[in-house]
């Protein structure tokens, strides 16, 4: 698939300057292009490696001086990673599918296809369940019985959807990505040592071996329009009311989202997150990477959190959290600066009370 440099732009949004006939196959970084590739110089340090390569053309933000990088053309955005976002759709080489069912699948009589659905090898559809148009499912994808999945899907390789689940339009799946799992609920006859370190904040009490009894998970998953899950991220269904994630989200690999959470409209969740069961997160929230979140607590809208951040507790709306436990992110580097000064603190604490005991052996 290739472009001119005006067509680009003008896909874009973009201004286009000299040469705009220059033909673009793909895209390479600045010092690896070649002459038919458009080079991605986003910022002034990347631009600056230009001549290392051989491109005729690159994307640059709007007031680059592109003529002093040698150029023949270039593509100026206001801002440049939000344009490549279009530019990739633009360039992908995505696996191409055919409307149909391969032979290999299994599609219950009863299940639901919509118009240019295509369903890959070995893929299964329970009863009842309902893939809306242009739905494109990849090889050894599942789909539980009475699934609801909207319009534009897209489900890659061994994704799986579990029953009753409810997903809006445009879904993408990574590999391995699974929906719908019982949540993790189990419970002993009497209160055990869990139960009382929650209450009393480490004393197990008097211990007894006690065998767990398992909840059912009883609700569902809802998933709203536009959401991403990246590979191998697990969401569990709830236990009686259905775990919920709004509009916009998009989940990194590995996270793990607990039964009867409820997350709000764009929240990006990044990788090895794990939320604990039955919180609550607002809108716009940003959870960086291995953040953790405990059960029942509340996150509020616009929160972000720095990687390997531990949420213990309610964390009102646009609070910018760190560390372990969670404090404002302000605060954490400040007690950080305050950690890396005790050596020279007690160093100084056992030179002063050498001073004193010499003192007082004097007197």
């Amino acid at each position: 698939m290739t472009y001119t440099i005006k067509q680009i732009a003008d896909a874009l949004g973009a201004k286009a300057v000299g040469d705009v006939d220059i033909v673009i196959h793909s895209l390479a970084e600045p010092a690896a292009a070649g002459a038919d590739q458009l080079a991605l110089a986003l910022k002034s340090e990347f631009a600056n490696t230009l001549t290392e390569g051989h491109a005729k053309a690159a994307l640059l933000w709007s007031d680059a001086p592109w003529q002093e990088y040698g150029l023949s053309g270039a593509i100026l955005a206001p801002r440049p990673r939000f344009a490549m976002a279009g530019l990739s759709a633009m360039m992908d080489p995505d696996v191409a599918f055919e409307a149909g069912i391969h032979p290999s699948a299994v599609v219950h009589p009863d299940a639901v296809l919509g118009e240019g659905v295509s369903i890959g090898p070995l893929c299964i559809i329970e009863a009842g369940a309902q893939i809306a148009a242009s739905g494109r499912l990849s090889a050894q994808v599942f789909i539980g019985r009475d699934a609801v999945i909207g319009d534009n899907a897209y489900l890659r390789e061994g994704v799986r959807i579990g029953a009753r689940t409810r997903i809006g339009a445009n879904f993408i799946a990574q590999p391995g990505a699974t929906v719908g799992g019982d949540g993790f609920s189990f419970v002993t006859p009497e209160q055990g040592a869990v139960e009382r370190v929650r209450d009393s904040l480490g004393d197990q009490g008097e211990t007894q071996a006690q065998s767990w009894a398992r909840i059912h998970s009883l609700g569902a998953v809802q998933i709203g329009d536009n959401v991403e899950l990246g590979a191998n991220t697990c969401v569990d269904r709830g236990n009686v009311r259905d775990t919920v994630i709004g509009n916009g989200c998009k989940f990194d690999n590995l996270a793990q989202i607990g039964h009867n959470v409820v997350i709000g409209d764009d929240c990006l969740i990044c990788a090895q997150v794990g939320v604990a069961g039955s919180t609550r997160i607002g809108n716009n929230v940003v959870l960086g990477g291995q953040t953790g979140v405990s059960d029942n607590v509340f996150i509020g809208d616009n929160v972000i959190t720095g990687g390997a951040t531990k949420v213990l507790s309610n964390v009102p709306a646009g609070r910018v959290m760190l560390g372990y436990p969670a404090v404002k992110m302000d605060k954490q580097i400040e007690l950080h600066k305050l950690l890396r000064r005790l050596p020279r603190l007690f160093k100084d604490v056992a030179t002063l009370q050498k001073g004193v005991s010499k003192s007082h052996d004097s007197d």
